[in-house]
């Protein structure tokens, strides 16, 4: 497979641009080479190319809904730009998460989680005066905090059931379990009906094509059977939802599916590509400054595991030649090469592609988009942090 390559970056920094700069300004406008650093960088143009790609598969050629997840993204920014291409909603891993989106202006959110206890419960009846927030069902008793609380605020909250097509983490059974459970969430009071869920992840971890998707096919198939029974049963299926970046390219193409998550192949990133084959451009950055060359082979960064996530892939040093060897601490990059070499040298700017978008962005408190080389704009994450 054709690895994409990053474009548009400068690995040698530019003296001139940083030394007399007041940086109380902002710094739209200024090259990215007079930022200070470590800082995360997102290049506009391959993230609007990316954007379209998905966009074109999920909406334009399979013919569904777009509804991006956003766990990665932390900006309500972003959720807009999706939004105005196509996408119909967004999805938000925690209610906290869709709190801060519904404050940025978005309607339509589907929080793919159980939210349970009375306290989430009382914020997620509330905040549908303000916008459409769906949930994820998997219990009776889950259910019953959210009617509880919806019957208490006077509102309504429309859920999903989440099916456990395989992935063996939340959700109910396929089948019979399913419809057991929706015809007595749909008795809830205060509680609307409106579909299933699924996350197909399963199928990714198949080691071919073919088998990926033979794979989501019997897992999304569990799904649409389903809710083909439950609509048998006289209960309200509007909404099929599954697929994430790893899967959308042919599960959105499966027939009962009203809609489709996936988010994260906006940024692309090194998990994407090279664990799991979807060769989105990488449009998510992180640029750092050579601080020490102790010999000939050692790269020394101001960018560790406080900077870039590890823990999915590896982030990628770009422009140094073969690495031997590579690792971070908790403040530091650390590069073996395999041959010596004088470049980069100390000050020198090193720029690394996201090992794993979700795990990297949220290390982060802005997120600096560019174009060109350029800095168009400074997206605060206000995600971040927002675990309840």
């Amino acid at each position: 497979m054709k690895i994409p390559r990053v474009t548009g970056r400068r690995r040698r920094r530019d003296r001139t641009l940083s030394v007399d700069r007041d940086m109380t300004t902002s710094p739209i406008g200024w090259p990215i080479e007079a930022l200070d650093t470590p800082v995360l960088l997102v290049d506009l143009d391959v993230l609007e190319r990316n954007l379209q790609r998905m966009k074109r598969v999920i909406i334009d050629e399979a013919g569904i809904a777009w509804r991006p997840h956003t766990k990665g993204m932390k900006t309500p920014a972003l959720a807009h730009m999706l939004m105005r291409a196509g996408a119909h909603g967004i999805t938000c891993a925690k209610l906290s998460e869709a709190e801060v989106m519904a404050a940025g202006g978005i309607q339509n959110i589907l929080i793919s989680n159980q939210v349970v206890g009375s306290q989430k419960a009382a914020r997620l009846a509330r905040l549908q005066h303000s916008t459409s927030v769906l949930s994820c069902v998997d219990s009776e008793r889950g259910t019953a905090f959210l009617g509880e609380a919806a019957r208490k605020e006077g509102t309504r909250i429309p859920v999903v059931i989440e099916v456990d097509t395989g992935m063996g983490r939340a959700g109910v059974l396929p089948g019979d379990a399913t419809v057991a459970l929706a015809k007595k969430v749909d008795q809830v009071e205060g509680v609307d009906l409106v579909g299933l869920m699924t996350w197909e992840s399963a199928a990714a971890k198949e080691p071919d094509i073919d088998a990926k998707k033979a794979a989501a096919t019997r897992m999304l198939t569990g799904l649409t059977d389903s809710a083909d029974a439950c609509r048998a049963a006289g209960l309200n299926m509007e909404i099929v939802t599954c697929g994430g970046t790893l899967t959308y390219w042919f599960s959105a193409f499966h027939p009962g599916v009203t809609e489709m998550q996936a988010g994260g192949g906006i940024y692309g990133d090194a998990m994407y590509c090279h664990k799991f084959g979807v060769d989105h451009e990488f449009a998510l950055t992180i640029m750092s400054t050579v601080t020490s060359r102790p010999t000939g082979h050692r790269i020394i960064c101001d960018a560790g595991k406080k900077t870039m996530s590890a823990d999915m892939a590896s982030p990628i040093p770009q422009g140094i030649g073969e690495v031997a060897e590579q690792k971070e601490s908790a403040e530091h990059g650390i590069i073996e090469l395999a041959e010596a070499s004088d470049t980069p040298a100390v000050g020198d700017h090193l720029h690394w592609i996201a090992g794993y978008s979700d795990t990297t962005v949220f290390l982060h408190n802005e997120l600096v988009a560019t174009r060109a080389g350029v800095v168009e704009a400074v997206w605060p994450l206000l995600g971040r942090g927002k675990l309840t």
